[in-house]
Formats: C-alpha cells, structure tokens, sequence
C-alpha cells in the first residue's frame, strides 16, 4: 500500500475570555477521503509581560459542524437537542509555549472544526489604553495520512485479503448506494501464515468526534463472523480496517463479504402529474393527446402499490432565503400523509457546506381530524446521512453509525418541535409513521395527516428581545451566534437566571440618561459668567449623552432619536470637547487665542475619534495638551504680577482644590471601577462627578463685565447713560 502524508495550516489567532459564541475562535479544516491517520498540532503561546498569568485554553472538536458548546453552564432554548463536545484542556503555566498533539485514527472525511477559547470574561471594562491585555495566541495545524490505492470491496463478492502484519492493519472500504435498507458484513476463512488460528478485529466506521459509532468485531479460531448493520449511510464510502491480533511476524488471510438489503421505496405521483400536465400543454409531440391515460393509469398503480414498497418518499423542494436562511417546501403540500406500514420520507438537503453555521428547525402538527384511531401516535426521527426504517419495530431513533433525534405527535400533544444547533453537513431525513395501540395489525388502513415545517434560519427566533444575532465569519465560511444583553444569557438568550427585572431596566435607563442633568448648574454657571461658547458646548454634551444613553440601553427601556452609531459619536465628542473648553477657559488666554484653539481643538479631536472611538488618546491627548497650555499661562501670569496664580487662597480652597478631586474621582471610577455589572451606576456616577467639577473650576468672569442684570433691562425708566469712548485727539 502506498501512503501520503499531506500537511495543513492556518494563521495564529488571539484568544479571548468567553462570554459568547463569537469569543470563541473557530479553525475549519477538510480532511480528504481515505485518511487512516488524523494529527492535530495544537501550539499555544503567551505575551512574556507581567500582566501574562497562567491560563487554561479549551478547544473542543467536532465533525461536520461548528461544535456546539457551553462554557458558563447556561441554559438552551426549549425543544433544542444538545450533545456535549469532545474537548481537551491546554495549560499555560509557567512555560510561554504549549505544544500539545491529538491523534484520531480512521476519521470521517469531510469538514472538521476546532474552536479555542479562555476562560470566562471577568466582565471588567477596561478602557482602551489604560491597561495592555496580555496577547494568549492559538494555532492549529493538521497532518493526515492518506492510502492512495485503498481495497474496494465488491457487494456480494467474497474478496480475500491478508493482514501483513499486528503493525500494519488493513484497511479497504466499500459503497454503500442509495436506499441501502440494511448491511451485511462477514469475515470468514482467517488463518495465519503459521496455519494457526487467528485472531483479528474488525472496525467499520470512521470516527467522529464529539460522539464516535464505529462498530466492533472481534473474530477468533476459523469460525465466520458476522455483523449486521441497520440503516447505514446512504452513497457514501464505508471504511472497514481489520487488524491483527496475534504475533509480531505472522501474517492473516481472511475472506471478507459484504451484501446489501435494499429498499424500494414508494413512487410519488405529485412528479408524474406534472410531466403529463408539461406533455398535455405542449401537444407538438405525436401521440401527446393520448398519453393522459396510461399516466393516470401509471398514477392508480403508484397509489395501489405505495402499501407494498417499505418507504414512502415525499418530494421536498430546497428555497435558499439568504445566508444561513433556508426554507423547505413540500410539493404536495404542508401535510404529508403518514400510514402504519411503511414509513413517510422526507429528505432537507444541508449538503452545501455552508448549512452548518445555523439551526434547523422542524415543526410538526397533527391534524386530529385526519386521525381515525383514538390512541394512535405518530413517531418521528430525524437523522443524517441515512433515514431510520423501522420505526414500527424498535422505535429506536439510531442508524449504523449515529443517533439520530426523536420526535412524537398524538391527539393529546398535537404538536411537537426540534432544534438541531449547528446540524452537520449531509443529507439529512425526516421519518414518520404511524403506531396504532395495539399493534400494526389492528390499522394496516388508518391514515394520519401531519403537517411538517422546516427550516434552516441563522439563530432562533432571532435570538428574542434579549439578544442580537451576529454573522461570524472565519475566512470564507460564515456560521451565526447569539449576543445577550440585560442579563440574559444562553445559547439563544432564553437563560434569565441572571436576568435584569424590567424594574432594573428602568432604573439603569433613568439613571444613566437623568444624571446628565447634572450638567445643568455647569451651564447655569457658565452663562451667569459670560462664557456662552462653553455654555452651549456643556448643552450639546447633556442632550447627546442623555439621548445616546436612553439608546444604548440593552433591555426594553430603549428610545433612539436618531441613529446609534451617530448619537455614540456626538457623545463622545461632546465629552471630549468640554473637558478641552474646560481647561483652555481656566488659561485665561487671549480671547482670539482662546476662540481659535477651541476650533482648532475641536477638528482635531473630530478626526482622533473617527480614526478611534475608545482609544485612551482621544480623551487623554487633548486634556494634557490644554493642562500645558494652562500651566504655561498660569506660569506667564504670576511671573507678570510676581505673585502666585490665582492669587486668591479662597479660589484655591473653594473651587480649584474640590474640582480638581472631583475630576481625579471621576477619572478613577471611569478606568478602574466600571464593570458590566455595575455600569448603571458607576457610570451614572462619571456624569455627575464630571459636571461638578466643571461648575467648580470654571473662572470667575472678568472684572470689566457686570452680571446680568435683567431688571434694568425689561424695566422702562431715565437711566444716566455713561460714555467710556476715549478721545485720542483733541482739536483746538
């Protein structure tokens, strides 16, 4: 046998702390057919800065489908079918590096995913800048072995083959074609080299992660054995692998058969019908007129010998709706007939690739009417890569090589629902039949209706009002996951065992929004002392904050007056902007000088938070360039009056001193204190903090100009009117 060993390779990605789905990054690899041999190298690497501690990277596997997992223990939609996934732990401790190898011998062929990720985030909001976050890096690379002349065996052929050796096991495959009922599996004529009796075991199957069917036989002494296989996967490559058992140096000879039972399934007359209909309106082929007859005859034959045949299978037409969206149509009709004998077939393509990153919902709903017998029950399984047959028997939803998921519609639960997160790319099948109380033989001729909806939809029900769905992407394939807010949680943001009371909501929206007000005695402040241009900028910030705050709000407590993206920024450049008046006010520069840099500070600061929203500089760059321009000026005043600046101990205890420890608080609640938890209010408490350190660090306003004074101008009287015009030039 010859064997090839390819090797493949994607870029590094930085992990993060979970908190979602999208947290996790995802890894998506192809493994070729006729792989015997599957290495995963997985290499973990962290930044070497103090701010690096050890840390313990998950990484779960799965075959066919994202895996579907569940780190913070939430709870998943109702009626959602979920199996744990196969995942390893990798440890960062003291070394900087991990490499860590997994072994998977005789893989599925197809798609296989990976998806790393930290710990669960601590939920800290950390402010872009203040603090480096240590860089966690995960790579996943693949190495398979391949066999590039594997054995076929022949169904019905006995085929002889020899084991070399306990090292070198055998593998060869068979195909297993479409409507495959049932498989037959037999090893006969084993013996060694050394005319002994041997010893071998058989494998069929590939292996899957996180659950792996692969069946067993172990055969000893000259004896045949035998293994019977129901439902096995429908055109598909079956790898069978046979090894030794006994010595080191002798060889096995074995015989191996493999035979198959086919099912015929029933003829559906919905396509015959619309071929006679399409040669019935073209009526250009000669003999068209008459062909009306033998189709209906046809049809009656269909009808009469659906009874006989063991499957019934129902035309379903595939409707692509968008991304991860598809919508599955029955031509004759929602309801599909379902009777005790032989069961009905339905088959929803998700074969694409590009099917796996969402889920697939299947609804059924029984129409009592239809249903003759009191106590009947129709039984349901839905299953990938080959339908299940004999529900009528066993009622066991399980085929060859995978467990399938069962369902059940009665006259006192008419409906039923499922949802498969993440389905698995293949074919997959709907079965229904109908059990009668007693036994098949009291109904062979009842008849129940149900009608059937399935469909393939990014994230279910849109992951509520609690939660935003979100369009993942890993190179070119997409898959979808769900972002909780308010408290919310689980796979679909149905958890609400941490969730926020509509109370809460409204506390935290009122809050955060009624706490802008504090800008008010800032504004009251600056206009008493002429400072109209501040005045206005501290309103511009109160609206905006006030608004973007009853936006940004994650439960129902919601009111949006405009665009989100543009009430955030309007937000953020009024923030930035008042502190930047703020502080050029207390220069006390020229007014020209003054006027010029608010603009010019406001452009730029404009451009700053385009570039970067978040980043640290935005608010840090513009204060500390106004603290120099005010020190300098504070510097050049009291090297002008040769004393110090302000020269007022009352300005110093009474207003600098309380507003300057009013922004400090502020700045340290609004870096270090903010968390997920309790944004609410601490950031309710930066609002107010900010505003009344604005109010006390205000300059008083100059000495030339009077307050208002609105009594003296809404009142009618004689007023000594004064003229301050200085003359220049006297002409005599």
């Amino acid at each position: 046998s010859l064997y090839v060993s390819e090797y493949f390779s994607q870029s590094a990605q930085k992990l993060s702390f979970y908190s979602w789905y999208g947290n996790a990054k995802l890894f998506h690899f192809h493994v070729p057919e006729d792989t015997v041999l599957l290495r995963w190298l997985l290499q973990a690497s962290r930044g070497k800065g103090p701010e690096c501690t050890s840390v313990e990277i998950t990484v779960h596997f799965r075959h066919g489908a994202p895996p579907v997992i569940n780190p913070l223990g939430t709870r998943f939609p109702a009626n959602a079918t979920v199996r744990p996934s196969y995942n390893i732990s990798i440890t960062l401790g003291s070394a900087v590096q991990n490499t860590t190898f997994v072994n998977v011998t005789t893989p599925a062929a197809g798609d296989w995913f990976l998806a790393a990720h930290l710990p669960e985030a601590a939920g800290r909001i950390e402010v872009k800048g203040f603090s480096t976050p240590c860089p966690y890096m995960f790579q996943a690379d693949m190495f398979v072995l391949r066999l590039t002349d594997m054995p076929v065996l022949e169904p019905g052929v006995p085929t002889p083959h020899t084991v070399v050796s306990p090292a070198k096991p055998l593998h060869v495959k068979v195909f297993i074609p479409k409507h495959a009922a049932g498989m037959w599996f037999q090893l006969s004529s084993c013996i060694t080299s050394e005319q002994r009796a041997c010893a071998v075991r058989v494998l069929l199957g590939s292996i899957t992660l996180p659950q792996s069917f692969q069946r067993s036989l172990t055969c000893t002494g000259s004896i045949n054995c035998s293994l019977a296989l129901d439902s096995p996967p429908w055109e598909k490559w079956l790898q069978i692998m046979v090894e030794s058992l006994g010595t080191a140096n002798a060889s096995v000879s074995v015989e191996m058969l493999a035979s198959f039972t086919v099912c015929r399934p029933g003829s559906t007359s919905s396509f015959l019908n619309f071929i006679s209909l399409n040669q019935s309106q073209a009526g250009a082929r000669p003999g068209a007129a008459g062909s009306s007859a033998p189709a209906a005859g046809e049809a009656a034959h269909n009808a009469s010998g659906q009874r006989s045949s063991c499957l019934q299978s129902q035309p379903v037409v595939r409707e692509d709706l968008d991304v991860v969206s598809v919508r599955y149509r029955l031509l004759n009709g929602p309801s599909v007939p379902v009777n005790p004998l032989s069961p009905t077939l339905l088959l929803l393509n998700l074969n694409t690739g590009m099917d796996s990153g969402g889920s697939l919902v299947i609804s059924l709903l029984l129409n009592k009417t239809s249903v003759s017998l009191a106590n009947a029950t129709v039984v349901a399984c839905v299953s990938a890569a080959s339908p299940v047959l004999s529900l009528n028997a066993t009622q066991n939803c399980s085929t060859a090589f995978s467990q399938g998921y069962p369902l059940s519609v009665s006259t006192s639960t008419a409906d039923a629902m499922l949802i498969i997160l993440y389905p698995q790319t293949d074919d997959w099948f709907l079965s229904l039949q109908l059990l009668c109380p007693k036994g098949q033989g009291d109904c062979p001729s009842a008849e129940a209706k149900v009608t059937v909806f399935a469909y393939l939809t990014p994230c279910f029900n849109d992951c509520g009002p609690y939660g935003q769905c979100s369009l993942l992407r890993r190179h070119g394939y997409l898959y979808a996951g769900c972002s909780c807010k308010a408290g919310w949680g689980g796979w679909s943001c149905t958890d609400d065992s941490k969730a926020q009371t509509v109370g809460t909501q409204n506390l935290a929206t009122l809050l955060l929004t009624l706490s802008n007000l504090m800008f008010l005695p800032a504004i009251a402040v600056a206009v008493y002392r002429y400072y109209l241009v501040e005045a206005s900028v501290y309103t511009y910030t109160m609206f905006f904050s006030t608004f973007y705050h009853a936006c940004d709000q994650p439960g129902v407590a919601v009111m949006c007056i405009m665009d989100y993206d543009t009430l955030q920024y309007c937000d953020f450049l009024g923030s930035v902007v008042s502190i930047w008046v703020t502080i050029l006010c207390m220069a006390r520069v020229k007014k020209i000088l003054k006027y010029v840099l608010f603009v010019l500070g406001t452009l730029l600061i404009a451009m700053s938070l385009q570039l970067d929203r978040r980043g640290v500089w935005n608010m840090m760059g513009p204060c500390l360039f106004a603290l120099i321009i005010m020190v300098t000026a504070w510097v050049h005043h009291g090297a002008k009056r040769r004393h110090c600046y302000p020269s007022s101990w009352k300005r110093w205890v009474f207003y600098l001193l309380p507003g300057i420890t009013l922004a400090f608080i502020a700045i340290s609640v609004y870096a270090f204190m903010e968390t997920n938890e309790n944004y609410y209010y601490t950031h309710s408490i930066w609002h107010v903090l900010v505003a009344c350190s604005v109010a006390f660090l205000l300059p008083p306003r100059d000495k030339h100009k009077k307050p208002w004074a609105w009594s003296q101008k809404l009142t009618c009287r004689y007023q000594i009117c004064q003229n301050d015009r200085e003359e220049l030039y006297a002409v005599t």
